[in-house]
């Protein structure tokens, strides 16, 4: 048949149509004969026209699936033809382990280590495609294609070959486990050098071969290490190889070039406002934004700068863009830096672009604007002056019918809203003149959502003010929410949403008239609409209303609780599925979860609510919430399938922290691990520390941190740092080393960790001296503050901060005399911790303390220093109240309030004004009516202080703030 079947072949090559028509058809016939395969078989070998050997092994590979066994052994060992005798063997290997074709393996193991760069290529070709079609088969063989790799991603000058074993790379990763981490984890700095001179020779297949970066992500066992590896090796080449400029170099005019003629980039085209998150400028924007938030704002801005410069004085409209973007996310990485060098000088660059006359610059000027006002406060709001006219006027003369420019130009007016307070009130009149009129006469639904969410921000700014424009918005709000048509949804979910705010701001006088006909409009669109989003709003309104007029919440609080458990309970939006996976000799069995952030939001606002409005109607709704308890025992379910490949991650990943922070040669490396470990830590608490050992390893690296003893300290810097920029960064380095004590302390029981803590004490204290700089001064008492509020929260940590009483005292009230304000600041609080933590422990030293703060009192100007000494007070009070003359000290503490600047601190104040009001509640009465309108005006804190109080106290609590 072979004769024949050649002839059909051959004429399959021929010009003519009609010939190969006629052959076709004979080909056809002839695939029904039992013998076309071992046919096929020797054509593809013996024939002595090429093209019948490439059709050859084509057909063969097509046909072989359904009649392998008819394949003769020696059929399978001949290999004449590259891509097809390579596409033929995978379809072999899907049916045939390796390890039984071991003339494979000596044709692979041959070729890929020939010193002929021709054999190699065909090696790797054949390699590539022998394992992509068939990974797990091979996993015995890992180690030595690993290491094989190794050696090929050097061999830089042979780019086909680097190509082959990327993909070789790809197939296998998600089959390695913890055995070939090592080998994996030495491939990545070989794997990135070799793409960098693969995108030179080769860009479509430097394109495919970046997808080994999926399959690091994907992976189970690799994602975590390789990733942390690739990054931290990326941010080493940056800085050791200077390759900053080289990479701007490239990003910049990806990032400012022009679409195609006749088309728009994705993010200004008005059919999508959301972008395109896959185009090129898109990732351009990621690598200046990671680069904004990982590398020293300096070393960045004297690069970046003049390539923005040039960008923004260019004729090219794509290129002022490309500016504009590129300052817009530098806002959030860079924000210091910005706000105390550069701020004025940017915004006047912005500002100008507003008035650009191509639009796509005005659109990027206004997403700058945003990202400003986003994450330069409150500096940014000293502008409003020149910016507040500037957005206005902007606002008022834009094309309505371009929603997409009118949502970018929404994003910067609310941002920028926000936080501007009372200097809201010269703007308001106009404001709400033109947001009146988007509500009542536009057309398009986006821009009436638009104006209605702008309300929202005006309202947390004007407050009050507001009043004389609160009949128009609700009316124009009712409208919205009893309309049931479809499209309607997201104007009523942002309807709510301000109607919520408005609840919360104009006052309950102006609210309390329509606080019955909001919950009955919440219920009907509970009642009627199944939307997960619309409901979490509905969730915000009943609890503000519960704020304003708790009495017309009371008739329906049946209906309201019921729904907001439901969605506690509910598992819709949640999937799971359960995975087996049969990997070499092992199983590996897996449950995956994951939850639509829609269904997230709504369960977190569904608690909310639910703690607001038990707070303010007083009734108690955990008898209800106890019968959903199901609902935890299912997340507790899923902790338990999660521990085992939890704990199995950590011993991989935090023993390579350990070593690359005492190894590694770049501190700025040093500074990202241990970032990331204290993270790993401070997120798997006591789970992170389970391994025999890992605990003293871990305290002992963060010793020879702090005694500049890891090689990053030891070989110097780059020699382009000067000696100033050294010792910056070897500041920094022990700082990230010493935030690890506080994350370690609040993990551990105390006496597990006090050993460890009672060796990095001294290092810590010896920079408390008044000889250190200023920097270390703070440093030093900042951590043990942390670490002694650290230990507050962990078993026997009272013992132990009583027992580092005497060691810490003196550094700290020296620490509270400092001339420096912030080194005041974290000594104050650091005695506020000590108090804290050990309690009844150090009475004997309270009339000291408050002697101390009393004398400190007297004559601190800094906001933030008194914040701090009133929560230190506090927590004094909280720990040991007969220890404190409450008749001096809380009249003293109340007239500090509220506070100005630490407002993380109002938990700590109001947890002591509910505890002192068990106690002694006609202390707190006596001193309550004159501070109680600024006092709650953060809400959630006090409602949360209040609710711990048993429920007779809680009750007296709540009569004594509705009656103030």
């Amino acid at each position: 048949m072979s004769e024949e079947l050649e002839r059909i072949l051959a004429r399959l090559t021929e010009p003519d149509n009609a010939v190969i028509q006629q052959a076709t058809a004979e080909l056809k016939q002839a695939f029904k004969d039992p013998a076309i395969i071992p046919a096929l078989c020797a054509l593809m070998t013996e024939s002595q026209n090429p093209q019948v050997r490439q059709s050859a092994a084509v057909m063969l590979r097509l046909r072989v699936r359904k009649h392998w066994k008819k394949i003769s052994p020696d059929h399978r060992e001949r290999h004449t033809v590259r891509h097809s005798l390579s596409q033929l063997s995978a379809v072999l290997v899907k049916h045939e382990t390796p390890d039984r074709w071991p003339a494979l393996l000596a044709l692979l193991n041959q070729s890929t280590k020939s010193n002929n760069p021709q054999d190699r290529q065909v090696g790797l070709l054949l390699l590539s495609k022998v394992v992509g079609s068939n990974p797990e088969p091979f996993k015995p063989h890992y180690k030595q294609l690993l290491q094989l790799f190794g050696t090929v991603l050097q061999d830089l000058n042979n780019p086909t070959a680097l190509y082959y074993c990327i993909l070789t790379l790809t197939a296998i990763t998600a089959y390695t486990g913890t055995e070939e981490m090592n080998l994996m984890r030495s491939l990545i700095p070989k794997l990135l050098i070799a793409l960098k001179h693969l995108i030179q020779a080769d860009q479509d297949h430097a394109s495919e071969a970046m997808e080994v970066f999926d399959e690091l992500m994907e992976s189970e066992v690799t994602c975590h290490f390789c990733l942390t590896c690739l990054f931290l090796n990326l941010l080493k080449a940056v800085l050791k190889h200077k390759l900053l400029q080289p990479i701007l170099q490239v990003v910049f005019p990806i990032l400012s070039a022009a679409p195609p003629p006749g088309e728009e980039d994705p993010e200004d085209e008005e059919n999508d406002t959301e972008g395109d998150s896959e185009n090129p400028k898109h990732f351009a924007v990621q690598v200046i934004d990671t680069m904004a938030l990982h590398m020293p704002p300096e070393k960045l801005f004297n690069q970046l700068l003049p390539f923005t410069q040039t960008c923004l004085s260019s004729e090219n409209p794509y290129e002022r863009k490309g500016g504009l973007m590129c300052m817009a996310v530098l806002a959030e990485g860079c924000a210091d830096h910005i706000r105390t060098k550069m701020l004025s000088s940017m915004l006047q660059t912005v500002c100008r672009s507003l008035s650009d006359n191509n639009q796509v610059v005005r659109s990027a000027a206004l997403f700058a604007l945003g990202q400003f006002s986003e994450h330069l406060q409150p500096d940014v709001s000293k502008f409003h002056a020149e910016l507040m006219p500037l957005l206005h006027g902007y606002l008022s003369a834009v094309n309505q019918t371009k929603i997409g420019h009118m949502t970018k130009a929404f994003y910067a007016l609310e941002n920028f809203l926000e936080n501007l307070g009372p200097e809201i009130e010269p703007y308001l009149p106009t404001l709400m003149e033109t947001m009146l009129s988007a509500l009542n006469n536009a057309e398009n639904l986006k821009l009436k959502e638009l104006a209605v969410s702008a309300i929202g921000a005006i309202a947390n700014a004007a407050k009050e003010m507001l009043v004389p424009y609160f009949p128009p918005i609700i009316e124009s709000l009712k409208g919205f929410l009893t309309d049931t048509r479809e499209e309607m949804r997201t104007l009523q979910t942002q309807a709510l949403d301000t109607l919520s705010v408005l609840a919360r701001t104009v006052g309950k006088e102006v609210f309390s008239p329509l606080a019955a006909e909001c919950v009955q409009l919440g219920l009907n669109l509970t009642d009627g609409v199944d939307d997960p989003d619309l409901r979490r709003c509905t969730y915000s309104l009943f609890s503000a209303v519960s704020d304003v007029s708790p009495d017309c919440l009371a008739p329906h609080l049946t209906p309201i609780t019921t729904v907001m458990l439901l969605s506690l309970k509910s598992t819709e939006g949640v999937m799971v599925s359960e995975d087996f996976s049969i990997r070499s000799s092992d199983s590996v069995h897996s449950l995956r979860f994951s939850v639509e952030n829609a269904y997230i939001d709504e369960k977190e606002d569904a608690c909310d609510a639910l703690g607001e409005i038990a707070f303010n109607t007083g009734v108690n709704v955990k008898g209800l919430v106890f019968n959903y308890s199901e609902s935890f025992d299912q997340l507790l379910h899923i902790s338990l399938y999660i521990s085992p490949a939890l704990h199995k991650l950590l011993q991989v990943v935090l023993p390579c922290f350990l070593e690359a922070v005492r190894q590694d040669r770049e501190r700025q490396v040093v500074m990202a691990i241990l970032e990331s470990m204290n993270a790993v830590i401070k997120s798997c608490q006591g789970e992170a520390l389970q391994a025999p050992g890992i605990l003293a390893e871990i305290s002992n690296t963060i010793k020879d941190v702090l005694k500049k003893k890891t090689v990053c300290q030891d070989v110097g810097g780059d020699e382009a740092d000067d000696d100033e920029q050294q010792a910056e960064y070897d500041a920094m380095l022990q700082e990230f080393a010493g935030e690890g004590i506080p994350v370690l302390a609040s993990a551990l029981p105390a006496e597990t960790f006090y050993p460890h803590l009672n060796d990095l004490l001294p290092l810590i204290m010896s920079k408390a001296k008044p000889s250190c700089t200023e920097a270390d001064r703070s440093f030093s008492i900042g951590t043990i503050g942390e670490t002694l509020h650290s230990l507050v929260g962990v078993a026997g940590g009272s013992a132990v901060a009583g027992r580092l009483s005497n060691r810490l005292l003196p550094v700290l009230v020296a620490g509270v005399r400092d001339s420096d304000a912030e080194v005041r600041n974290n000594s104050v609080f650091a005695l506020g911790a000590l108090a804290q933590a050990a309690g009844p422990i150090v009475a004997s030293d309270y009339p000291m303390m408050l002697s101390l703060f009393s004398n400190l009192l007297s004559k601190e100007s800094d906001l933030r220093v008194i914040d701090n000494l009133c929560a230190a007070l506090c927590r004094m009070i909280m720990s040991h109240i007969e220890g404190v003359p409450l008749e001096q000290v809380f009249p003293a503490l109340v007239a500090c309030l509220p506070l100005k600047e630490d407002m993380e601190e109002n938990k700590t104040i109001y947890s002591c004004l509910t505890f002192l009001y068990s106690h002694n509640p006609v202390l707190v009465q006596a001193h309550f009516h004159s501070q109680h309108a600024q006092l709650t005006h953060h809400t959630k804190e006090f409602e949360s202080a209040v609710m711990s109080l048993p429920d007779e106290q809680r009750n007296k609590m709540t009569l004594a703030v509705t009656q103030s």
